[in-house]
């Protein structure tokens, strides 16, 4: 059987036959085998040590690397984490502000609303009375038919209020449209609303129902919008449309009220003759 442990000729061993020539020349060749076999492990075993040592470098630098950028990251996503926060905090305060002035905007509305309510009311039952005291002037005979020419005498008055009304109508309509629109700009609707309070200025009519001082609130106060897909522009506003009904409440009243003078004028002036 063949010995692994001695394989033939690998392993350098002295010439059985002595220490002849042949012999001789024999061992120098093993050892002349052997000497480049030792160099090339030895130049093996130190390209491993320091191709092991490179990897530990490379591997080491790409760990620091690695987590430089890895903290550098942390931090940046701490600071933009931070920064957002403060963003949502700010928007939630100002929401919050404007959460309070739209509520006071309401209860001011609410409160004027209800003013007006009772000042309509107030007005409806002064209506009701000088239609009760019309009535009764109408029944007393000649009263009555004095009573109905100074009705004919101011109904060229009432006229022109209610046109002068109606045609406020639609210039209020008209600004609170511009109001509520997204491409008007706002200069316009600033233009409109001041032609509006030069036109009550100066109409004897408007002056004589307080209208300006209306008008400003109506400025100030109405911020009412119908959706935005509404197409009819009579949607839009509140506030206006209570004092368009108390401004017509208030003509109706008046006209009975400058009758009533002329009437009590005229016996006044009947009486002293």
């Amino acid at each position: 059987m063949n010995n692994l442990n001695d394989p033939p000729r690998w392993n350098i061993q002295p010439d059985p036959r002595g220490r002849g020539a042949g012999a001789a020349d024999g061992n120098q060749w093993n050892y002349a085998l052997l000497v480049p076999m030792l160099g090339l492990a030895a130049f093996r075993w130190i390209w491993t040590r320091e191709s092991q040592r490179e990897i530990q470098m490379v591997k080491a630098q790409y760990d620091k690397d690695v987590s430089t950028i890895k903290s550098e990251m942390e931090t940046r996503y701490r600071e933009t984490l931070t920064e957002r926060h403060r963003a949502a905090a700010m928007l939630e305060l100002e929401l919050e502000k404007e959460r309070q002035r739209v509520k006071g905007y309401k209860q001011a509305l609410i409160s004027q609303s209800q003013q007006l309510m009772e000042e309509r009311k107030q007005l409806q039952q002064e209506r009701e009375t000088l239609e009760e005291e019309k009535q009764r002037l109408v029944k007393s005979g000649a009263a009555g038919a004095v009573l109905h020419h100074a009705l004919e005498r101011e109904n060229d008055w009432y006229q022109r209020a209610v046109a002068t009304l109606r045609e406020l109508e639609g210039q209020l309509v008209e600004r609170q449209n511009a109001f509520c629109s997204l491409i008007q700009p706002r200069d316009q609707r600033l233009e409109m609303e001041k032609n509006m309070l030069l036109k009550v200025v100066k109409e004897p009519i408007a002056a004589e129902l307080d209208l300006e001082s209306d008008l400003k609130d109506i400025f100030k106060r109405d911020k009412h919008c119908a959706d935005l897909l509404n197409m009819d522009k009579k949607k839009n506003g509140s506030l206006m449309w209570v004092y368009l009904k108390y401004w017509q409440l208030q003509v109706t009243v008046q006209k009975h009220k400058r009758a009533e003078e002329t009437v009590l004028g005229g016996k006044i002036q009947s009486c002293t003759k």
